[in-house]
């Protein structure tokens, strides 16, 4: 599908605009349809089980090419209707929301388009998202002209404390905003699969913080030597081709706040490096993913630690110090709860949601990004991207 780059762009950068041909639901409840893949990234991280907790959702059907894990899916959920093959579910069923929860993302792509023509209204895609930008701007486009409203699940996105910790960024309490440093997990995957798999959920809530990526250098590395093509290979969860065993990059972007993201395999700490912190020149904002509390703060000059014996400091919703006020807060990230209220309310109020199709295009170019620079040899690219396919096959 060929895209006009204006409309994109366009498109892109007005996350409340949807399509004038899209007609508002009247249903009080929605039907959902999942679709898993025992063995092939299964049913992701609850993506099946949480519409089993949603209000106004009725789950009418499973499907999944393994019998075993097909059979265990239906006594799971209590659906009745199981299907080998998904596209004869969406024919059959019609449901409203599909929740596409297979973690390889190499059948993303496949399923979303397979459940858009089959006429639903939303879509909740496990992370992150599909393998490069030539399937993302389908997707985009497609679900501009249908008026499908698509969420990912990048639970953190919908973390009610995000704000709290812009508001203290507004109101001054780190100083000057000198830059944001954020990791994968570094363990078995450090590299370019973390910065796949990890590394999504952090360039999914960096731009909160910075606006969007306005270029990228990169460098992969295999020990201390740059990746080249003999080391490249398929990665695990449908990625593609990745390789090395080292990632440094630096974006730009278009606050003038540069990121870093690093990935070592190995080098994690058993409780974790997975996150990101912004740095200002009077305190710290420390984002941990997948946490409760979310994030802490440290009115603390970073590069001047020994000034002060400060502890850092929980934040809520509620700010500084407070205690969560929102008291179902683990279903609400956990459990996906806050993302399928959103799912819904978008489907209801013809509007995007709020980690939505630009949203994850934005991350995969992220990640394309990282791997152009390297096949150029550390160079800076300049975001838009133009190159559509995974960088890593050219090189």
């Amino acid at each position: 599908m060929k895209v006009n780059r204006r409309i994109f762009l366009k498109y892109s950068s007005l996350a409340a605009v949807t399509p004038a041909i899209y007609q508002p639901l009247n249903e009080t409840e929605f039907r959902v349809a999942i679709i898993g893949h025992t063995g092939r990234g299964n049913y992701g991280h609850g993506m099946d089980t949480l519409w089993k907790e949603t209000p106004c959702c009725r789950i009418v059907a499973v499907a999944d090419p393994v019998a075993d894990g097909l059979n265990k899916a239906q006594q799971r959920l209590g659906v009745e209707k199981g299907y080998s093959d998904y596209r004869q579910m969406l024919k059959e069923t019609k449901p409203d929301i599909v929740s596409i929860a297979p973690r390889h993302i190499d059948q993303h792509f496949d399923m979303i388009m397979a459940a858009m023509e089959s006429g639903v209204k939303g879509l909740y895609v496990e992370k992150p998202f599909c393998r490069d930008l030539s399937e993302a701007r389908q997707i985009v486009e497609i679900c501009r002209h249908k008026g499908v409203k698509l969420a990912l699940a990048h639970r953190n996105r919908y973390h009610p404390a995000l704000r709290a910790a812009q508001n203290l960024i507004a109101e001054g309490r780190i100083g000057r905003v000198m830059e944001v440093r954020g990791r994968g997990k570094e363990d078995h995957r450090g590299g370019a699969l973390d910065l796949w798999v990890l590394g999504s959920h952090v360039l999914n809530l960096v731009p909160q913080f910075t606006g969007r990526f306005t270029s990228c250098s990169a460098i992969m590395l295999q020990d201390k030597r740059p990746v080249g093509r003999a080391d490249l290979s398929a990665g695990d969860e449908g990625v593609g081709l990745v390789g090395g065993n080292r990632l440094h990059a630096r974006f730009d972007t278009e606050s003038g706040i540069p990121f870093y993201f690093d990935s070592i395999r190995n080098a994690g700490v058993k409780e974790g490096n997975f996150g990101f912190q912004v740095l200002g020149n009077q305190g710290v904002i420390d984002v941990r993913i997948d946490t409760e509390p979310f994030i802490h703060y440290l009115p603390v000059n970073p590069f001047y630690p020994a000034q002060s014996a400060t502890a850092w400091q929980p934040v809520s919703s509620g700010g500084v110090g407070v205690p969560e006020p929102v008291k179902s807060i683990v279903s609400d990230i956990a459990g996906h709860q806050a993302a399928a209220r959103d799912l819904m309310e978008a489907i209801r109020e013809n509007r995007l949601t709020l980690c939505n199709e630009m949203e994850g295009y934005a991350t995969i170019e992220a990640i394309m990004a990282v791997f152009e620079s390297h096949r150029r040899g550390g160079e800076q690219v300049k975001m838009p991207l133009e190159v559509w396919d995974n960088p890593l096959s050219r090189l």
